[in-house]
């Protein structure tokens, strides 16, 4: 990593200004630019990365008018809608406004909402744990907020469509704060896509805060573009009897790292993390997906599949941590990569750290091809080889897509995984 310029902290400061950002915020975001100078990248086991271009120096700000996006109130859906930095609408029914609830672009929340978002920002994943978390916060570009005040239940999904615009190079460095109120109860359901075909990076960021008794359902479909490198973290804090569950289909097309971690701090906190992931060509994925036991009878599941198709390489890290005090917990893991042909490469790690003695923990991992039996089965009864491999993955992928709760996520998985098999 380059030295930081002073005309760098100089066009920074500059931005947060012109986007009237609290004085807090910017110190913290000068911090972190500084950071990127010295703090190492993070780590994934049996996956090397290092050679990819995740921090580019430049720093290249949207030049745009300040702005606060327009909220349209309507009878039941609750959206937003972003192409890079800009908002293209925000839908929230008149009920929730009553009742509270806050959505909007981050931006306008730093100016309207300083005082209660501060709490929350940057507190969940810390912007000096590594290189990629600290360039994070000193280009933030785009992001929503969404918070849900105490007992409030929204019954149907707050949707949230993210297009990173790849018709300019500009990175995509996007910021998901969603906040959970006592006994609060929703789901949400986020669509990452890209338009254009330029060379890009896109850093991704969400971060949720659920407090006693709420509970939060998080599914996310990604789709980025093949000329798109990624780097994504999520990650949940979970206080007392809260649930945080997390349903990620990875269908991105291009190389890609990432983390999904749940902190269950609280007493009979929860989480259910299943994940998706569908490589081809001679694309790189290294993903790792932890839960931390920290609360006594706290429960963690993680479930993910993996299809590898073409020349790409897969590497799924399921790490499960126990830490010394969490008695009566639970911790659970499967990890299991299919490869479709011969010249992938995959890795399923389970990986359990555990330090307390009355814990139930456990683990299953598999790498491996093709059934033969299964596609000679199929295939004997007319059905072509290419449909026959297709029916064997959807098996495949079937003990996560029959555990999404809501239908037309599912259905528009299945549509995702599909695009993605044609593709492949």
């Amino acid at each position: 990593m380059q030295a930081i310029k002073s005309k760098d902290i100089e066009a920074l400061i500059s931005f947060a200004k012109d986007q009237k950002e609290p004085d807090w915020l910017i110190k913290e975001q000068v911090v972190a630019l500084e950071n990127t100078k010295t703090a190492s990248l993070p780590k994934f086991q049996r996956f090397d990365y290092r050679g990819w271009q995740l921090t580019p120096r430049l720093i290249n700000y949207p030049n745009h008018q300040l702005s606060s996006p327009t909220v349209k109130t309507s009878t039941t859906v609750t959206k937003i809608v972003q192409l890079a930095d800009e908002t293209l609408k925000i839908d929230l029914p008149e009920k929730l406004i009553s009742q509270g609830v806050i959505l909007t672009d981050i931006f306008t929340a730093f100016r309207q909402h300083s005082a209660l978002i501060k709490s929350y920002f940057m507190n969940v994943i810390k912007a000096d744990e590594n290189q990629l978390t600290s360039y994070h916060l000193a280009h933030l570009n785009a992001g929503i907020f969404l918070y849900v005040p105490e007992n409030v239940v929204i019954d149907q999904p707050v949707e949230m469509e993210i297009i990173q615009d790849s018709k300019k190079q500009v990175p995509l460095v996007s910021h998901l704060l969603i906040v959970a109120g006592p006994s609060s109860k929703f789901a949400v359901t986020q669509h990452l896509s890209t338009r254009g075909d330029h060379r890009c990076l896109a850093n991704t960021m969400v971060e949720i805060v659920a407090e006693k008794n709420s509970e939060v359902k998080l599914t996310s479909l990604d789709e980025l573009s093949q000329r798109t490198t990624v780097s994504f973290n999520r990650r949940a804090f979970v206080r007392d009897n809260a649930e945080v569950d997390w349903t990620i289909g990875l269908m991105n097309a291009g190389n890609t790292i990432g983390q999904t971690d749940t902190d269950l701090v609280g007493e009979g906190s929860k989480t259910d993390t299943k994940v998706i992931a569908i490589t081809g060509k001679d694309q790189r994925v290294g993903i790792n997906t932890k839960i931390t036991n920290r609360g006594k009878h706290s429960v963690g599941n993680i479930l993910q599949r993996g299809v590898l198709l073409g020349q790409s390489e897969l590497i799924f890290n399921g790490i499960g941590d126990i830490i010394h005090g969490a008695s009566g917990a639970n911790a659970e893991q499967e990890n299991r990569i299919l490869m479709m042909s011969p010249g992938t490469h995959g890795d399923a790690n389970p990986i359990l750290l555990i330090d307390e003695n009355d814990v139930l923990a456990g683990h299953a991992a598999s790498v491996g091809q093709v059934d033969q039996q299964q596609m000679y089965y199929l295939m004997s009864r007319g059905i072509d080889k290419k449909t026959a491999s297709h029916l064997v993955i959807r098996g495949f992928l079937g003990a996560v897509l029959t555990a999404i709760p809501s239908k037309n996520v599912r259905k528009q998985l299945i549509e995702i995984i599909e695009r993605n098999l044609k593709n492949g």
